[in-house]
């Protein structure tokens, strides 16, 4: 399949009118480059607040409801899209109002119009304790006709526990938002990590650029990339494909399912298969006094 992921720079939005032809010419372009699977990254939705103005958009609170109101006009429009053009999406995912607090939601769409909701599992510090963000659940692995797919969302990638119980998975997708080059590299490592140790294809995808109106998105650095293991089938780095820092637009990749199967059953290493066996070694170890 080919896969597009996103670096994606946010809007003020004019109307809904604005926001439905944006996604449809990104969506668009994506479809008309033959992209199976198109990647949103994480808090995308946010502009989706500047609909409701400019003071409820810079209120970190108000905003978080104002984008979860939005959402479910936003998953039609993203449902419709991807009947029309025969592509999965994953939606730039947005706070989704609970009983409790909101969640950040990211949300998979099919062509048949089937939706399935991935939660991020843990929060960065400005989410836990500026914009008191919860952490949703559980993780899941998606059954679709492009493969197995799972997600963690951002900050979720650097967890390795989190990337193992989606091993069964081809493709993870990594839908993220870091305000710094330093944040995009650890999410960036983390993406390329989970791919060496599942032996599978990790998709990162990126919010870009600066806005004045969101103190929770003001400034985004990444791209997009596709990694997989630097093993038999894949390029030597790991990389199949990378987009140029801070530059709005789809990157491309071609992911070959079968090899996912090959580098899992006979690759130059099985870490894969191996990881149980860090079981018990992992917690017998002993202080060593040198001096």
């Amino acid at each position: 399949m080919k896969v597009a992921t996103a670096a994606y720079p946010l809007d003020f939005l004019q109307s809904w009118a604005h926001y439905e032809d944006k996604i449809a010419d990104w969506v668009r372009h994506a479809a008309e480059a033959d992209a199976d699977l198109l990647v949103f990254p994480e808090y995308g939705a946010m502009e989706l607040a500047t609909l409701a103005g400019l003071a409820v958009a810079s209120d970190l609170e108000a905003s978080l409801y104002a984008v979860s109101d939005r959402l479910a006009e936003a998953d039609k429009l993203h449902a419709k899209l991807a009947a029309e053009h025969r592509v999965h999406i994953l939606a730039a995912s947005g706070p989704a109002a609970t009983a409790d607090r909101p969640v950040n939601r990211a949300r998979l769409v099919t062509p048949s119009g089937r939706i399935g909701q991935q939660d991020k599992q843990i929060m960065t510090r400005f989410e836990r304790e500026a914009w008191h963000v919860a952490g949703g659940g559980p993780l899941r692995v998606f059954e679709t006709e492009l493969g197995k797919l799972g997600i963690l969302i951002c900050y979720d990638a650097e967890f390795p526990l989190l990337g193992r119980a989606l091993a069964d998975c081809d493709v993870i997708l990594v839908p993220s938002c870091t305000e710094a080059l330093a944040g995009y590299w650890r999410v960036r490592i983390g993406a390329m990590a989970r791919a060496l140790e599942n032996q599978c294809v990790a998709v990162m995808s990126s919010v870009v650029g600066q806005v004045d109106w969101s103190d929770a998105v003001d400034v985004s650095t990444g791209a997009g990339g596709v990694f997989g293991p630097p093993d038999t089938g894949f390029p030597q780095t790991g990389v199949l494909a990378e987009g140029t820092l801070n530059q709005p637009g789809w990157t491309y990749a071609e992911v070959d399912l079968q090899a996912v199967s090959h580098v899992r059953a006979d690759g130059v290493v099985l870490g894969r298969k191996h990881w149980t066996e860090q079981d018990g070694r992992a917690e017998t170890a002993s202080i060593c006094k040198l001096s």
